[in-house]
């Protein structure tokens, strides 16, 4: 009888497993940094019901205006668009703390060391909670827009209109410019390291400088207000087309959130957590 061949099993090289660029690796610590705190879900409360409170009394605005008897109080027929826009002069201030805290409370609490030992390129870090912060509060401004328009549209009533392609338009322009906005937040944080000094700077470059340039009335004085953020977000906003087009209202507004990021990666790279 003729004896069978032993046949001896090979093992199978095993695929190594799939491994993530370290940027990736990055953002999805930030990601999981972000949405593992409590502060995160509270702000996004407070937007949700800054935004609706807002929106709806712009829209109650409107309508007293158009049912007044002072014939130069007269709006007429509002775009519910224009409602969602205007309603993040206010709103943008609770929508800006997501950028602000995903860094500042870093440096109250310490963490930030183990960050920085966890991924030392500097640039790395604040990049990928740029890219955070900047999907997350675009996901948001969405929510919020929708939010917005959804309460307006029916306070408005007889003198609101809502066509479907400028409302939409609108309301991605508004997560646009809050996504911006965020950005900007976490660049000046990064740089500055403390909440209250970071939201105080804020506030000054978004209303009270430009504000104060504006109000005398010197031509000088106000095109230098228009080439500040809060100004150039408003006229993209609105479609502007004077004193510059929206899309350069956009552009200086990605341009100062960029020039934050630059200053906060030079203090990164400058100065030790």
């Amino acid at each position: 009888m003729t004896a069978l061949p032993t046949v001896i099993p090979t093992r199978r090289a095993s695929r190594p497993a799939p491994t993530t660029g370290p940027f990736t690796g990055a953002v999805a610590a930030e990601w999981t940094k972000l949405w593992s705190v409590r502060s995160t879900w509270w702000t996004l409360l407070a937007a949700a019901l800054t935004m609706a409170a807002t929106a709806a009394q712009l829209a109650i605005y409107a309508v007293n205006a158009n049912a007044d008897d002072d014939p130069t109080v007269d709006p007429g027929i509002v775009p519910v668009g224009e409602i969602v826009t205007g309603s993040l002069e206010l709103t943008q201030y609770v929508v800006l703390a997501l950028g602000l805290f995903a860094i500042t409370s870093e440096y109250a609490t310490g963490t930030i060391r183990t960050t920085l030992r966890c991924t030392p390129s500097r640039g790395r870090v604040l990049l990928a909670k740029a890219t955070v912060v900047g999907g997350v509060t675009f996901l948001v401004g969405l929510l919020l827009g929708g939010a917005g328009a959804a309460v307006a549209r029916p306070v408005l009533g007889e003198w609101g209109r809502a066509p479907l392609g400028d409302t939409l338009t609108d309301v991605a322009a508004s997560a646009g410019y809050l996504a911006l906005v965020g950005v900007l937040a976490l660049g000046l944080a990064a740089a500055l390291r403390g909440a209250v000094l970071t939201l105080t700077v804020l506030f000054a470059l978004l209303m009270i400088v430009p504000l104060s340039l504006q109000e005398p009335g010197i031509t000088v004085l106000t095109r230098i207000a228009d080439a500040f953020p809060g100004v150039a977000g408003n006229h993209f906003l609105a479609g502007d087309t004077e004193p510059y087009p929206a899309v350069v209202g956009l552009l200086l507004l990605a341009g100062w959130a960029g020039v934050a990021l630059t200053l906060g990666r030079w203090a990164l790279r400058r100065r030790d957590a």
